[in-house]
């Protein structure tokens, strides 16, 4: 059967060139690099060679790139690791949006109970934070602002050049979770006033089970790390080196610099004929920004259909697609991030995340709207919603 991948968002397959930059040091260079020996010493030095590659892009220093095993793991250890190294002291309030991440509102929760207050800012209707609201709720207390660059559901970017700009202004530590924009835009932690950035291999055709966390040069102090043990990472994430996957991201950070442009340019197209045909069916709306969106990403809500029954006549008919975040796939409650925006239950329940990547075609596109199109007709016969 013919198969179409839309859930890039999801994850994506590791490029080719990616795979073999890896295979070496899985079965030649497999020292560990900590070892003082040769096999140890090119690991080593494999690492700090990805690490120079990843930070160039970035706009910064290799020694501000500190890696981890996900994207999860590094919000999880800015936000855990900031506030235990400030426990007890003045500064004791996070601001984030109803928009982020699991992996940064669960930290936040957990945070609450160990005494920490937190801000959870609301979004419009089409997922954008209000900066003067932003300016508004920080204060001489608050110690960090944490605010998603794109969002992984909805696709919404926000402006974090200017968020920057306001944090900077009021001696504010700022932290985004670029885990969807990495790759796909130019990101410059400076020009954007970025105190610290989480990136995550498998969202740009690397492998899974590594991530980044960026860090400020004269922040890294004032990290608690999560991980205690051999001191790996200058001291902030113990755990021997996953020396092929790191070696894989920055293989994948190298073909993305090169093809940036392209994919941009390309994937956009297709994404908005695919919106152009997905909305010319009956009771369809489009959700997110119009606009300030991923250039791959389309969400859609539908009346009167369940979201997961479209899911599977979806896979049958040979696509894969999501209702949002594939954390979250076994969850039977809304999204946390359409219910933001303004969505009811039901129609939370009827929506669709259609996430292109560079193998997508205009065929494949042509085939979705069809697809969408037959499929919601056929549900809407036999839905209890009217």
């Amino acid at each position: 059967m013919r198969r179409i991948y839309l859930d890039n968002a999801a994850t994506t397959p590791v490029d080719p060139d990616v795979l073999r930059a890896m295979t070496l040091y899985f079965s030649e260079n497999y020292g560990n690099a900590s070892s003082l020996h040769r096999e140890g010493q090119d690991a080593r030095r494999a690492i700090e060679d990805s690490r120079r590659i990843i930070a160039k892009f970035l706009g910064c220093k290799p020694e501000e790139i500190v890696f981890t095993g996900s994207g999860t793991e590094s919000n999880n250890a800015v936000l855990k690791g900031l506030a235990f190294s400030e426990l007890g002291k003045k500064k004791n309030h996070i601001i984030a949006t109803t928009i982020e991440h699991h992996a940064i509102l669960e930290p936040c929760e957990f945070l609450e109970k160990q005494g920490f207050k937190t801000t959870i800012l609301k979004v419009d209707s089409n997922g954008l934070i209000d900066l003067k609201e932003l300016d508004r709720n920080i204060t001489d207390q608050t110690l960090l602002v944490s605010i998603m660059h794109g969002n992984n559901e909805i696709g919404t970017l926000q402006n974090i050049e200017e968020i920057g700009r306001i944090c900077k202004k009021k001696n504010t530590l700022f932290h985004t979770d670029a885990v969807q924009t990495f790759g796909k835009y130019d990101i410059n932690v400076k020009k954007m006033n970025l105190d610290f950035l989480t990136a995550s291999a498998h969202k740009i055709y690397g492998p899974k089970g590594v991530g980044l966390l960026y860090i400020k040069q004269d922040l890294k102090n004032k990290i608690e790390p999560l991980l205690h043990g051999g001191g790996h990472e200058f001291g902030l994430r113990s755990s021997t080196e996953n020396v092929a996957g790191i070696v894989g991201f920055a293989k994948a950070v190298s073909i993305c610099e090169k093809r940036m442009r392209n994919d941009a340019e390309s994937i956009k197209k297709l994404r908005d004929k695919l919106i152009g045909g997905i909305l010319k069916i009956e009771k369809s709306r489009l959700n997110g920004h119009p606009t300030l969106r991923l250039y791959n990403n389309a969400n859609f809500s539908f009346q009167g259909i369940e979201g997961e029954s479209l899911i599977m006549h979806l896979d049958m008919a040979g696509i894969a697609a999501s209702t949002g975040s594939a954390c979250s796939t076994k969850d039977l409650r809304p999204s946390h991030v359409l219910t933001a925006i303004g969505l009811d239950h039901v129609t939370a329940h009827g929506s669709l995340r259609l996430t292109l990547g560079r193998s997508t075609t205009q065929d494949d596109i042509d085939y979705a709207i069809k697809t969408v199109d037959d499929i919601a007709k056929n549900l809407r016969k036999i839905s209890p919603f009217k």
